[in-house]
């Protein structure tokens, strides 16, 4: 069996749970590996890799895009209802059933160390109705440019996240140097607080699979990975920002809501109290206008 960069694999040492692509080949001869799907990096030596082919391929991209239409699909349904309790809100006092208010949602900046789950990302966006500025570069430089793009971006929201993971032959969960890129993103999250220090003014996802939780909170993030250490999906940074986006700035963001509607649950994500960013207006008159 010959593997080449691009390809496809899994390791049989963890029992061919996760979808990895080739991104590099070391001079020791093992293999650089990135999550498919999950925020996660890894390497490993050739006799622990099995080459995936088209046919299990296909059938874990389907199982895969089924279990993101039915997190998609959940998230529509909280949103739905979180609109229809807007509105009782903001019209209550009329006879109308069509909505009279217009809506400003959260601007999110969304840091990437990772072009293709920006991408993916950036669609997720859209289809949600969320305004975001995407920017790529690698995680152990985002601490130098965090600054200069909040000042050209002016977000509600930031999103610092990427690729992570934790050795335990580094050290123990509380050490800073057993993480890939968790020392990293804290440092980005430290300079995104000396440009805007209140937690309500700016809201932070930092972190990425693995992630050190409890350092990334401490660092001023609202919300964080990974309290459990596990791998996280790169949707769910999107998921987390849109909720917040969508909650109107006088409300706290359900905890509860906002991570069991998530692809990994309060084992991958957690947080803090936090409130909505959602502007609602009155009158609604030509929606072009806005």
């Amino acid at each position: 069996m010959s593997l080449e960069i691009g390809d496809l694999v899994t390791r049989f040492s963890y029992n061919e749970d996760i979808l990895f692509r080739i991104t590099a080949i070391q001079k020791d001869g093992n293999y650089e590996l990135k999550g498919e799907d999950l925020r996660l990096v890894a390497d490993a030596p050739y006799e622990d890799l099995n080459k995936i082919d088209d046919d299990e391929r296909a059938k874990r991209e389907k199982e895969e895009r089924k279990k993101e239409e039915q997190t998609y699909h959940l998230f529509r349904q909280g949103c739905r209802l979180l609109r229809e309790k807007n509105e009782y809100e903001m019209s209550s006092s009329y006879s109308t059933s069509t909505p009279l208010y217009f809506e400003m949602r959260g601007r999110v900046l969304h840091m990437d160390g990772d072009g293709s789950y920006l991408q993916k990302c950036k669609l997720m966006y859209e289809r949600l109705g969320i305004p975001v500025y995407g920017a790529h570069m690698k995680e152990t430089d985002m601490q130098h440019q965090v600054s200069s793009l909040l000042e050209m971006v002016q977000p509600d929201i930031l999103v610092i996240t990427g690729h992570d993971a934790y050795t335990s032959a580094r050290g123990e969960h509380n050490d800073p140097k057993a993480y890939r890129h968790s020392r990293a993103f804290a440092q980005t999250v430290r300079e995104a607080r000396k440009v805007v220090p209140h937690l309500d003014n700016l809201i932070i996802f930092a972190g990425a699979c693995q992630s050190y939780f409890e350092a990334l909170i401490r660092a001023g993030a609202n919300f964080a990975s990974s309290p459990a250490r596990v791998n996280i999906h790169a949707l769910d940074p999107v998921y987390i920002a849109a909720k917040v986006s969508m909650t109107p700035f006088m409300n706290r963001v359900e905890l509860y809501d906002i991570l069991r509607n998530t692809l990994t649950g309060d084992d991958g994500l957690g947080g803090i109290d936090t409130k909505g960013v959602l502007r609602r207006g009155l009158p609604l008159r030509d929606e072009t206008e806005m």
